[in-house]
């Protein structure tokens, strides 16, 4: 049994920036800070984009500890907003994922299944957004679930073989993602990884950070079954 757990931003979908948007907006609100110019958001959890952006602004953790509620909150209400504000540049599913959703579905050896820094709310937004049921990932772990990456595969790790009621190994485990945070997330537990060149990684830098396959985009489902089978 292999269990497939995707990323969402820039693995499933493309949102076109709401989520930045939508957490800039929360952070201004809710502590009076958006970050550096330069913050980087790919790969990481929204509860750690928060906190790295409160420090810029000079907050100490306690002081973060006391917002970061209130500005995932804020951020989850913008983000609503977000989804569904541009009709004409509206998120939408990359190349072969509905495809590669339905495969792994069907497929008696494979438990579908999400690994993403969007907290939970979040995450189920993204997805309905663009016609993806979230309903249908069978298990997952989420930026609420810990603020630290890594620690998410662990987590899916276990929530897996909680739900398979027998013990899930690491080399079970099949991360697709497209950051080299996603690959590093999935080798914490030894997991198989395959990144797909869809967001803001080339080849060679996805290849540079370990991932064990990488391919342009989901659209060959037989292959990206096969890779997720063979792992």
């Amino acid at each position: 049994m292999k269990i497939a757990l995707f990323d969402i931003d820039g693995t499933i979908l493309l949102a076109h920036g709401a989520g930045r948007r939508s957490m800039e907006r929360a952070l201004v609100a809710g502590a009076g800070a958006v970050g550096s110019g330069g913050q980087h958001y790919a790969g990481k959890t929204d509860p750690q984009i928060a906190r790295e952006a409160m420090r810029y602004a000079g907050l100490n953790d306690a002081e973060i500890d006391a917002r970061m509620a209130g500005v995932i909150e804020l951020y989850l209400a913008n983000l609503d907003a977000e989804l569904h504000a541009s009709a004409h540049d509206p998120p939408r599913v990359l190349p072969g994922v509905r495809e590669i959703l339905d495969a792994c579905e069907a497929h008696e050896g494979v438990v579908l299944g999400l690994l993403t820094g969007n907290v939970m709310v979040g995450a189920e937004r993204k997805l309905r957004a663009v016609g993806v049921d979230p309903g249908r990932f069978e298990v997952g772990a989420f930026g609420s679930d810990h603020e630290d990456r890594p620690t998410l595969a662990e987590i899916a790790r276990q929530r897996a073989a909680d739900y398979l009621a027998r013990d899930v190994a690491g080399n079970a485990c099949v991360v697709i993602g497209d950051t080299p945070a996603d690959v590093a997330c999935g080798l914490a537990i030894g997991a198989r990884t395959i990144a797909v060149c869809t967001g803001n990684f080339s080849d060679a830098e996805l290849r540079a950070s370990g991932a064990h396959v990488v391919m342009r985009d989901l659209s060959d489902t037989p292959a990206v079954l096969q890779a997720i089978l063979n792992g």
